[in-house]
């Protein structure tokens, strides 16, 4: 048995598996899929033909722990999806975002408040993208990474498995943390090797390659590859491997 409010539109060609709840206010646009055990909380937005699996949420409200460093000091906007999307199964993505048109979120991956993602880009199963993080288009977030809060990521960026981003210096002790929490940037076509840490506040400059299991203590220069702990450039990007001549 299905729970869908009165106050919200649904379009044409919809279908639903079972034990699906949709909140007021909730538009739904024509020739969507919604799995079973799919929750769409109130307001959020839904553009045509999109699909959304298996025990699902979307639109929830973040919660708040007494020490967290995050307050609920604003009205979150709902949730939008826009056209052609692919929402994969135990998928969470929060109130406040906004994911482009004709990106994949895969299987289990969590998208937290305040986040906006680009079109055509594919979120890998089981990452996460924290609160205030901006991800471009054309972008490929592979498996298990892990995106910290206030990072921002742009157009044809490549994070492979297992990346880890870091945005706090003080490893959560010192009050002298409160603002300064600085999240990781990767500008356009920046490549990232599996399993590389990035630590706060680092930026990865345009075309920049980092290699599996390096850890970035400091900033990459664009066109460089970096390696080792902590990275070192190593050479240049080759000429045929800039985004330019893709």
């Amino acid at each position: 048995m299905n729970y869908v409010s009165e106050k919200s539109r649904l379009g044409n060609n919809v279908t639903m598996g079972h034990f699906v709840v949709i909140e007021e206010d909730v538009i739904l646009g024509d020739n969507c899929a919604i799995g079973s055990n799919v929750v769409i909380h109130k307001g959020t937005i839904i553009e045509d033909n999109v699909r959304i699996d298996d025990n699902t949420v979307i639109g929830k409200q973040p919660m708040r722990a007494v020490n967290s460093i995050f307050k609920n000091e604003e009205k979150l906007l709902p949730a939008k999806i826009n056209e052609g999307c692919l929402i994969g199964a135990g998928v969470i993505i929060y109130c406040g975002c906004e994911i482009g048109e004709k990106t994949l979120i895969a299987d289990t991956a969590v998208i937290r408040e305040n986040v906006t993602v680009g079109s055509k880009t594919i979120i890998g199963r089981g990452s996460t993208i924290e609160n205030f993080c901006t991800v471009g288009s054309n972008c490929k977030i592979q498996t298990n990474v892990y995106l910290t809060a206030y990072s921002e990521v742009e157009d044809y960026v490549f994070i492979a498995p297992c990346v880890i981003t870091s945005n706090d210096n003080y490893a959560a002790r010192s009050k002298e943390r409160f603002g300064k929490f600085k999240g990781v940037t990767i500008k356009k076509g920046g490549r990232i090797g599996a399993g590389a840490v990035i630590l706060p506040g680092k930026t990865i400059h345009e075309d920049a390659l980092v290699a599996a299991g390096s850890i970035v203590t400091r900033d990459v220069e664009s066109g460089k590859i970096v390696v080792g702990n902590p990275a070192k450039i190593l050479r240049d990007v080759p000429e045929d491997q800039l985004l330019k001549n893709q």
